[in-house]
């Protein structure tokens, strides 16, 4: 059956800013939501609060709401569009679909005669309320652990009375696993259960039987009308239950499962989609297995909507489960549809992988001082990472290598644990590093049988460590000249870096290089292609690896490579790995918006990034992916293979920007602003310099490499003190002090944790008022995007603060020379491309704080208010296709827009909530307001000192 043609104009909920829990995956399937629509002649509506995603960019859809996600609002947007057939809430998370419920409550879809799509009330209602799944479970057969509702204190302390423990306590109607917990002692209960009750927007739990240790799945499908259901991918969870999915390092596909387990859970996973209701879309259905020879498999929860996994799925298998989820949503069946990427097979085919993939958790703890670090059934991670590999040691390496925390991959570093009680402690309480833990356990002697009894970590996951540890061992019996080549080819197929391989052997990464050159270990590219080679895919999608050569008669030996060079002009753009705080979705959209700006000029286009919730890994945003991590020797293998004009740095956020010195270092070409631009405004003594020249105010400062030279010039400057390291982000690192103890002890912490840093000291402008600028600029001509003015005053990182746009409460006099100093830092810096100018204005004289020639945080969301495509006009200066005066500026905004962050504190109770220097949220929403009499502004002015910390 083709499309129903009743539908022609939807409705999409988005999923509001990005918190803990629900992050920028939602963004992706919303994204190819509303393109899969529209690519049948649907007219598109979108409600979402986030200025900083692709999916609210005016391209995405026909009428885009930038207003909160509540029924007031979706009242406001059926009004204006009373031709609205449909509403899709699956594509915007557990925020969509709890807003889809109160507006169905309230009879808001009943009176506009809006029907639902996608999954239907009930089905939200029965996985969602636990009692009534459970129920449902019982009924088809389904096993689940022991469990009860409690809607009450008291019923939940008779439920624990009759379990015993551990217990695990889950909130009905959350997200990211909010207010679940295992209660492994009495005394913890009492506590954990008022917790649970009070999150819950029903205040209802669940409380099961804690099954701890046992083995963790989850399955993604997809059904359409004609009850025909697929199952896209099977993930395995390398942690065993008791650890958040989100925060659990994921395998696919399933490692340890055996033939007849794996067909029993298929069934059961069909089987409890068909049962939740008559619904055409997408499922993830979680299961635990048990440990044991008996291999028992039981129900733990199922999502009728895409989920953080599905957009994992679609890049770990090429299978966009949200553009087909979509599609079977507005009436059409599987086998009507096209596999997207083989372009000759049905949807209905079922993908196959004959690669592995590894996805670990991004977390941000150091942001959350005196938090608890252990890992449980409350998500903590803020973004993640995946590896491709033809083996799961590799795509582990892969994936360790992209996340950023200054790791080299497993083991191999000199980074590692050596303490025995530490790493017994770490293994015990599961801790975010546990992943690296486990290699260090085996490097000293701890046995497998040991580390299984403490983590409940399969012995197959334990055992693939340990070939790890041993090829390490024997590699460092060796030395550069002696080492043979099928150890080397070995060590590069199981993922190992050059630098491992070189700390190993004890010489330079560089003289590895040059060893694999002359040993012909090359990496070569392979496509992720849906169907095991079966069938031609048409997409070109690939990662890395290392094959053992193949040899023809008379010819010489050679590995396969997928990748084909074009004679195309080629431009590489760095994307920004993992989610993290200080580096979020906004630098996914200017990388998204930089390589079809390159595209417009006429270039073939190439993103390298290793981050699957995106829309930038999405399989044809660009004319090839690489999906590989952002790191120095992955990239330089890409472009030696592709050979580009050059590589885009200043859109990926600190990520790509690290890499400009050894892309510099290497003679290739960085597209837009110079290496030697950006190093000049990432030094602060030498930037400070650049301002003095200038004649620009900058606040009293000093460079210091010692705590003795930080307490001398603490004299010159006077307290309080503004103290910041270098070639950071996200204000990582920067506190105020107001005595000499408080500096000596903040400056032997970073000088620890980021030895040999530059640290700058100011004298901190006390009562400043915080401004900020975005401009693009040619190297000649500057046009100022915007000017911001901060809500809370200087000292609160501007990640942090409500920027406003335009300023609301700055004279012209002091505008004048915020516009001044910004075109004269811009031109001084040689800037080409976009620069970020942050300023503290105090007396009437605006001082510079910083200049970040690149691509801000700020950007998108001037973007949306204004409504002008700024990345795109600025990646064309950056190619030199066109100078800022060939632009046509027209912004239109009509009273005021509020850039407001949103935070994700609900996750670790007990850490500081102030606000400072270091950047603490996670994500943020745009507010427009006509005057300045509103009262949502009134609200924020009255709060602005409240959170402020030294």
């Amino acid at each position: 059956m083709p499309k129903n043609p009743s539908i022609k104009s939807v409705l999409i909920i988005g999923s509001g800013p990005i918190v803990i829990g629900q992050a920028c995956e939602f963004d992706y399937s919303g994204s190819q939501a509303l393109r899969s629509l529209r690519e049948d002649g649907i007219e598109t509506i979108l409600i979402n609060s986030n200025p900083a995603t692709i999916m609210t960019d005016p391209s995405m859809a026909d009428h885009i709401y930038l207003l909160p996600l509540t029924t007031k609002s979706l009242i406001k947007i059926l009004k204006e569009h009373p031709q609205i057939d449909a509403v899709l809430p699956t594509m915007g998370g557990q925020t969509a679909l709890n807003l889809c419920i109160e507006a169905d409550e309230k009879g808001i879809w009943k009176d506009f005669n809006v029907k639902l799509i996608g999954v239907d009330i009930d089905a939200i209602n029965i996985t969602e309320d636990r009692e009534q799944f459970r129920e449902l479970m019982e009924k088809i057969g389904v096993g689940m652990a022991p469990q009860a509702t409690a809607t009450s204190y008291l019923e939940g302390k008779e439920i624990a009375q009759e379990f015993g423990f551990p217990l695990v306590i889950r909130a009905s109607y959350t997200l990211g696993g909010a207010g679940a917990s295992i209660v492994h002692k009495e005394e913890d209960f009492d506590e954990l259960l008022s917790q649970g009750l009070e999150i819950s927007p029903i205040h209802e739990v669940m409380i099961d039987k804690a099954l701890i240790g046992w083995k963790e799945y989850e399955l993604e499908l997809l059904r359409d009308n004609n009850d025909n259901v697929v199952i896209i991918c099977t993930i395995e969870n390398m942690d065993p239950m008791g650890i958040h999915t989100g925060d659990s390092i994921t395998v696919a596909p399933a490692m340890t499962l055996n033939d007849r387990t794996f067909q029993k859970m298929r069934d059961m996973a069909i089987h409890m989609m068909r049962s939740i209701g008559d619904f055409a879309g997408g499922c993830n259905v979680q299961f635990a297995v048990s440990p044991d020879n008996d291999e028992e498999i039981i129900a733990i929860e199922i999502n009728p909507r895409v989920s953080r996994s599905s957009a994992l799925a679609s890049k770990a298998t090429g299978y966009p489960i949200a553009k087909i989820a979509t599609k079977l949503a507005i009436g059409y069946h599987l086998d009507e549809l096209n596999n997207q990427i083989t372009k000759s097979t049905s949807a209905l085919f079922e993908p196959t992988l004959d690669y592995v993939i590894v996805k670990i958790p991004r977390w941000n703890f150091d942001k959350f001082e005196g938090s608890d670090r252990t890992l449980g059934l409350q998500m903590k991670s803020v973004g993640e990472v995946m590896g491709i590999g033809r083996s799961f040691q590799e795509a582990l390496h892969k994936a360790t290598q992209s996340l950023e925390i200054k790791r080299n991959g497993i083991g191999a570093d000199g980074k590692g644990y050596t303490n025995y009680e530490q790493i017994l402690d770490k293994l015990k309480n599961a801790s975010w590093d546990r992943v690296f833990v486990i290699y260090d356990a085996i490097q000293i002697g701890i046995p497998l049988s040991r580390i299984h009894e403490i983590t409940k970590i399969d012995i197959w996951f334990l055992r693939q460590y340990e070939e790890l540890f041993l090829l390490e061992k024997e590699i460092s019996s060796y030395t550069l000249d002696t080492l043979p080549r099928e150890l080397l080819l070995e060590a590069k197929q199981k993922g190992y870096g050059d630098r491992q391989i070189a700390h190993m052997l004890k010489c330079l990464e560089s003289q590895i290089y040059t060893k694999r050159e002359e040993m012909n270990i090359q990496r070569v590219y392979k496509l992720v292609d849906t169907c095991a080679a079966e069938f031609k895919a048409e997409t070109p999608y690939y990662y890395s690896t290392f094959e053992n050569d193949m040899q023809r008669e008379g010819e010489k030996p050679y590995a396969e490579n997928d990748s084909i060079v074009t004679d195309k002009k080629k431009i590489i753009v760095l994307g920004s790995g993992p989610n993290r705080i200080g580096q979020g979705i906004e630098f996914d959209y200017c990388c998204v918006h930089g390589v079809l700006a390159a595209a417009e000029c006429g270039y073939e286009t190439i993103m390298i990034n290793c981050n699957p919730e995106t829309v930038s890994t999405d399989f044809d945003v660009a004319d090839k992916l690489y999906f590989e991590p952002v790191f120095w020797e992955h990239i330089y293998d890409i472009i030696r293979h592709e050979k580009p004009e050059g590589v885009i740095v200043q859109l990926g956020g600190q990520t790509a920007l690290k890499l400009a010195e050894k892309l510099d270092r290497y003679g290739i070409n960085i597209i837009g602003t110079t290496y030697q631009s950006l190093d000049l405004a990432e030094d602060r003594g030498s930037f400070s310099k650049l301002l003095q020249e200038n004649d620009i105010p900058y606040p009293r400062f000093g460079v210091a490499e010692t705590t003795d030279q930080a307490l001398k010039l603490a004299d010159e400057l006077d307290f309080p003190l503004l103290i910041r390291p270098s070639y950071v982000l996200g204000g990582q690192g920067m506190k105020i002090v107001i005595n000499k103890q408080e500096l000596e002890e903040h400056v032997v912490d970073l000088l620890r944790t980021i030895p040999n840093n530059k640290l700058l000291l100011d004298h901190y402008l006390d009562g400043a008022i915080e401004a900020e600028a975005d401009a693009i600029c040619d190297g000649e001509n500057v046009y100022i995007i915007g000017i911001m003015e901060h809500i809370e005053p200087c000292g609160v990182h501007s990640g942090d603060s409500n920027a406003t746009l335009p300023p609301f409460n700055i004279g012209e006099f002091v505008l004048q020379q915020i516009k001044d100093h910004t075109i004269k830092i811009a031109k001084s810096l040689k800037t080409v491309g976009l620069i970020n100018v942050q300023f503290a204005i105090k007396d009437d004289v605006v001082y510079i704080i910083e200049a970040n020639p690149r691509a801000s945080r700020t950007v998108p969301f001037i973007a949306k208010a204004y409504g002008e495509p700024y990345v795109n006009y600025a990646t064309k200066v950056m190619l030199g296709h066109k100078k800022v005066t060939d632009f046509d500026f027209n912004p239109k905004l009509e009273g005021f827009a509020i850039k407001q962050p949103v935070f994700s504190f609900n996750k670790f109770p007990n850490v500081n909530k102030q606000l400072g220097p270091e950047m603490k949220s996670t994500g943020e929403s745009i507010l427009f307001i006509d005057s300045l009499k509103d009262d949502a502004f009134y609200d924020l002015y009255a709060r602005r000192k409240m959170y402020l910390s030294k």
